[in-house]
């Protein structure tokens, strides 16, 4: 069932309550409106029996027949009043106690009249008077007594069946909000878990959940959406390995091509001149092969650095101490090329968990980066602070150089991708990328061409192990 139509249904079932409890309390209310309505007639009533006694007494006292005739006619108006309003006497007592009434005052008129013909020389009627007077009188004031009882406990019950109703209803929807959002909160942190393990780059399902409701749906959703992020990784992954390799190739074959092709021109040239060369100059062919060759093995060292990374010698340290240290190795080369430097190094940073020379060679290759895109002179900017990430010591290195174009900029850290045509190998930000993971740490580039680049690097700080 979809929460939608579980909320509906919850709904409708406590309008139903409202509706049956509402009902309850109207006829209740009904009800006691009619017997305070008959209370009030049978207060009249009482008031004229009352009279219709004290008629009777002034009649033994005084043996007014006129006094019996008052007595008969207040009898036949209370008769008359009693008709009018029969049928809502009828609710509040019930026909079989308004016949006995109507039989008593009609019993009670007779005896009167009896006594009227008999010329007052009857003493048993009038014993009889006197009797049937009282019954009546009692009679009337019982039922006015239970039926003020009876509005008592009408009232009594419909407060606390009202009471009950309303701790009932507010019970029950206490029990279905809390169902219901228990059950919305559930899914909702299982998709926020799942959401955030696919963020990270875990494909897993919400296993154990199995509902037909709108959530249930969402779910399916996010599963298929799980289970097709995870093919689709595996080709994007399958692909740039193709790719990188490609590139790889390429690069290889680009990096070896041209000191191979000087050596082979060299050794071509040196063969047919050989007769005609002097000692110096068969020296200055073979010291060229060797430039030549040395600059094969400086490719391949880089390329066996990219590809087998040395596995970093963690330990703690100052990374403002490592930031000066290797500006201290680049200082010359920054002044030849006119560069000026400005440090804005945080004092009390906490120590960073890293292998200093490693992170020294990243520095390198970025400040080397920085001077070649700043070939006319220039600012070079270094700094330090604490992560925006806890756990985390931030620095940054900062060019007023070229920039590099928005199309590169994807591509930055690929191997064997340069900007510098002839002039760079690719690797350097390639193998500072991987000495940077290895630290478990992050590396990321903003550049604007015409205004600079910068590069900021998050390292891990070192934690005592307790």
């Amino acid at each position: 069932m979809k929460i939608e139509h579980k909320i509906i249904l919850s709904n409708a079932f406590n309008v139903a309550l409202i509706v049956l409890i509402g009902l309850f309390a109207f006829q209740n209310l009904n009800l006691i409106l009619t017997k305070l309505r008959f209370v009030e007639i049978a207060d009249d009533l009482n008031a004229s029996l009352l009279e219709m006694r004290l008629s009777e007494k002034n009649y033994f006292l005084y043996k007014d027949d006129t006094v019996l005739f008052d007595t008969k006619d207040k009898i036949d108006k209370t008769l008359q009043s009693i008709e009018r309003v029969r049928k809502d006497i009828i609710r509040a007592v019930g026909e079989n106690n308004l016949r006995q009434l109507i039989t008593r005052l009609k019993r009670y008129s007779e005896v009167i009249e009896n006594v009227r013909k008999s010329g007052n020389k009857n003493a048993q009627l009038e014993n009889m008077l006197r009797t049937e007077g009282k019954k009546l009188k009692e009679f009337s004031e019982e039922i006015t007594r239970l039926e003020r009882v009876r509005v008592n406990e009408i009232i009594a019950n419909s407060k606390r069946v009202l009471f009950y109703s309303f701790w009932a209803i507010l019970l029950s929807a206490m029990i279905v909000s809390h169902f219901i959002s228990q059950k919305i909160l559930r899914s909702l942190r299982m998709i926020e878990k799942l959401t955030k393990s696919i963020s990270e780059g875990n494909f897993h399902k919400i296993e154990g959940i199995k509902s037909r409701d709108e959530l249930g749906s969402v779910i399916n959703a996010i599963n298929s959406m799980s289970e097709e992020l995870s093919h689709r990784e595996e080709q994007i992954i399958q692909s740039k390995k193709l790719a990188s390799i490609g590139v790889l190739t390429a690069g290889v074959a680009h990096e070896l091509t041209n000191p191979l092709n000087n050596i082979s021109m060299i050794a071509q040239t040196y063969e047919e001149l050989y007769d005609k060369l002097s000692r110096e100059e068969r020296i200055d062919f073979m010291s060229k092969v060797q430039g030549e060759t040395e600059r094969m093995k400086e490719i391949i060292k880089n390329l066996l650095d990219f590809s087998r990374p040395k596995e970093p010698d963690l330990k703690k340290a100052d990374i403002n101490a490592t930031i000066q240290k290797t500006l201290k190795l680049m200082q010359n080369s920054l002044d030849v090329s006119n560069i000026e430097t400005k440090l804005n190094l945080k004092d009390g940073l906490p120590q960073v968990l890293i292998d200093e020379h490693q992170i020294q060679q990243v520095f390198v290759n970025l400040i080397t980066n920085a001077a070649q895109a700043m070939s006319g002179g220039g600012m070079l900017f270094i700094g330090s602070r604490n992560g925006s990430s806890s756990g985390f010591v931030e620095v940054t290195v900062a060019d007023t150089g070229k920039g590099i174009p928005p199309e590169f900029l994807p591509h930055i850290f690929d191997p064997f991708f340069s900007t510098k045509g002839d002039g760079g190998t690719g690797l350097g930000l390639s193998v500072s990328y991987g000495i940077i993971k290895n630290h478990k740490g992050d590396i990321r580039v903003e550049s604007k061409v015409g205004v600079g680049t910068t590069f900021t690097i998050e390292l891990p700080v070192y934690k005592e192990e307790g």
